[in-house]
């Protein structure tokens, strides 16, 4: 027993009693979640053999895991542990703006935190690139229903299922992000690198939520996004609880950040503290995302009784469970260990072990979960429409005024996103004005229009419409890249979150760091500056609908969401550049914004025009063969989307003009402002020296006249 961290093995070592518990509830919840629905069952066609419908989800528990450990940790070592040993000493090297340099050479190594967070996730990287070529080969066997084999014929057929179907391709893709992940942990320190490999970790979550919901199924898009929100929430929430687990023995210690002299606290509370603000976004996106999935996969309240429904239900209480410990936490641990109670420690662990403990069990459920059929089919139903066929989703009704607003499908990867900046800006507002410091209402009210907007442009008729018309595709371009920014802009997000978040003193990176890192990082003074800026808004446009980039976004959820992302973000930088008050690298000067802003006006005008007088459809393949029998025909619905381009194009354009002359009306009077209580206060000096000047270029002159004469 030790009085400081609680129970320890024998040699000292507190992290095996907090980890192993753990390994056997998951094991446990895997197999009785697998005999309860039957999923291990042999198949009554087709039966790949008991190693494979027992060592694919073995192999996928294995894989879920150790991604979200290996995410899990480097996200600690990014944003939460301490580096060094000396924590004072690298947070002025870090102000100093080097960040692989300590600050005079001794920061005192490695803090031994960072260090087991950095080879727990080389390690769990190891194992999930291993775990995901596992889980490549026995999905093979098990959608062919063939036992494992090393047949030439068996080899071939399994190479065709990687390079052709998608759900090998997505655990190609997963092999690749895993070993590329733990190739970055084993030789990247650097708090830059690091945030790499966290990132790339990160990208793993995407090919799994791409397979995740059949085609055919309903709102499969919906679904898709649901399972990507899930499975970020949960690699946070779950990566973070193990990483926790496994760096016990390293957080018992007096915490780098002594902000109270007579009780200093424990490191454990303080990494407790940074972890419990990621944790509670992450179990909101965990227990939000699953009842959208599960809402889309049942009917109704009677499927509860289907095993599918059953382990919805189980998975739904451990996750309340984890809700109510990781509450206890916030509100009794965490204060006592930021007080400087060394006996709060012991207490800490325990409600730690329980979370592994309970979270193995909930992964072990949710991957038998996923080999469970639900109760609505997701298959394409024997007659489907063409428009079923190529977007998902069955023909809208025809589009009249009230379609504007009575058709709606929620995207839910841009609600989380609306939802997300809605709460932290306003967190942030509120912190402010607690404060007392001043921050304008109308910023505030515009950065919510702005949200609106985003919400409306990604979830109501622009996107419902914007699959089968190309007219509405251009309205909901046009508006997402430069509507939605001009009100986002003003509202300044980045100088408010500057005012609002705190410093952090021990050397380790939080929010507040991270935004300036990537303000002023050498990416951001290539993509903000105001030429690449305007290039890229206007250019984007022409080589996205004149490559094959546009067919990609139709067709392909992916597409379709980076297509989202890429307008809304050259927007926002355009607009930036032009009415923006958040710090930039650089900014044009005043007259060189109207030129630039005269000159996408022409832009887009000359490419409406184009567009207009086109006898091609763009993407007839799409367009041409929607099956729709109401509306224009697709050539004069194309016709109608070039000129709504010009239209909407050029009164944002205008605001931002007249934006740009407003403030540099302002900027003009505070320059007069300054330059009169310069003037007051050293007499008019400036202005007696310019008089001088000229007073003694007469005088030469004068002398010169008779020097000559």
């Amino acid at each position: 027993m030790d009085a400081t961290t609680g129970h320890r093995t024998a040699d000292g070592r507190l992290w095996p009693v907090l980890a192993l518990p753990a390994l056997a509830a998951g094991a446990v919840g895997l197999v009785a979640a697998l005999l309860y629905s039957g999923s291990a069952a042999a198949g009554l066609l087709s039966d790949p053999g008991a190693l494979t419908r027992w060592g694919l989800p073995v192999a996928k528990t294995v894989h879920h895991a150790s991604m979200a450990l290996a995410i899990g940790a480097l996200v600690f070592a990014a944003a939460i542990l301490p580096r060094s040993r000396r924590p004072e000493r690298a947070g002025r090297a870090g102000r100093g703006g080097d960040e692989d340099r300590d600050a005079g050479g001794d920061t005192g190594g490695e803090h031994p935190a960072f260090t087991r967070a950095m080879n727990l996730a080389a390690g769990a990287a190891v194992v999930w690139t291993l775990a995901a070529a596992a889980v490549l080969v026995l999905t093979f066997s098990d959608l062919s229903g063939l036992p494992l084999s090393a047949e030439p014929s068996y080899t071939a057929a399994m190479m065709d299922y990687v390079l052709g179907i998608s759900v090998g391709q997505a655990w190609a893709w997963m092999v690749l992000i895993a070993a590329v992940t733990a190739s970055l942990a084993f030789g990247l320190r650097s708090p830059g690198g690091v945030a790499v490999a966290a990132v790339a970790a990160l990208l793993g979550v995407v090919p799994i939520s791409l397979i995740g919901h059949a085609a055919g199924g309903d709102d499969h898009w919906g679904a898709t996004n649901a399972i990507l929100l899930h499975l970020v929430g949960v690699c946070l929430w779950v990566g973070g609880i193990a990483t926790l687990a496994v760096l016990a023995d390293t957080l018992g210690g007096p915490a780098p950040d002594r902000r109270r002299a007579a009780t200093p606290p424990l490191l454990a509370g303080v990494v407790l503290s940074r972890f419990s603000a990621l944790a509670g976004i992450s179990i909101a996106l965990v227990a939000a995302s699953g009842v959208v999935s599960a809402v889309i996969r049942m009917d109704s309240w009677a499927d509860l009784a289907t095993p599918y429904g059953g382990l919805v239900a189980a998975k739904a209480l451990l996750t309340v469970a984890l809700g109510a410990l990781g509450l206890l936490h916030r509100t009794r641990t965490i204060p006592s260990l930021l007080a400087g109670r060394t006996t709060a420690v012991r207490a800490a662990w325990r409600i730690v072990a329980v979370e592994a403990a309970i979270m193995a069990a909930v992964m072990g459920i949710a991957t038998a979960l996923a080999r469970t059929a639900p109760p609505v089919p997701e298959e394409l139903p024997p007659a489907a429409t063409p428009a079923r066929i190529l977007t998902g989703y069955e023909l809208p009704p025809e589009l009249v005024p009230s379609s504007w607003l009575s058709e709606w499908r929620f995207d839910w990867l841009w609600v989380a996103v609306v939802l997300f900046l809605g709460a932290a800006y306003l967190v942030a507002y509120v912190r402010l004005k607690r404060r007392g410091d001043a921050w304008p209402a109308w910023r505030l009210a515009s950065w919510f229009v702005g949200l609106a907007a985003l919400f409306y442009i990604t979830s109501g008729a622009p996107a419902v419409y914007g699959m089968v018309l190309f007219s509405m595709h251009m309205v909901g371009h046009m508006a997402l890249t430069m509507v939605a920014p001009f009100f986002l802009v003003i509202g300044s997000p980045v100088t408010l979150a500057l005012k609002a978040l705190p410093s952090r003193t021990d050397g380790t990176r939080g929010p507040r760091e991270w935004i300036l890192v990537l303000v002023h990082s050498g990416f951001s003074k290539i993509v903000t500056h105001p030429l690449f800026a305007a290039a890229n808004f206007a250019g984007s446009i022409i080589i996205f609908y004149n490559t094959e980039l546009f067919g990609f976004a139709l067709r392909e959820h992916i597409g379709h969401e980076l297509m989202n992302l890429h307008f809304l973000l050259t927007g926002y930088i355009f607009a930036l550049n032009m009415i923006g008050s958040d710090p930039l690298p650089r900014r044009a000067a005043y007259p060189l914004r109207l030129l630039i802003l005269l000159a996408t006006m022409s832009f887009h005008a000359f490419y409406g025009v184009s567009i207009m007088g086109s006898e091609s459809l763009m993407q007839a393949g799409w367009f041409g063969n929607m099956g729709r029998d109401w509306g224009a025909t697709p050539l004069e619905d194309q016709r109608f989307g070039a000129g709504a381009m010009w239209g909407i194009g050029e009164v944002p354009t205008l605001l931002l003009a007249l934006g740009v002359m407003v403030a540099w009306s302002r900027d003009d009077a505070r320059e007069s402002k300054r330059k009169d209580r310069a003037a007051d206060r050293d007499d008019d000096a400036e202005l007696a020296a310019y008089n001088a000047m000229f007073a003694q270029l007469k005088q030469h002159d004068d002398e010169t006249e008779r020097r000559g004469r």
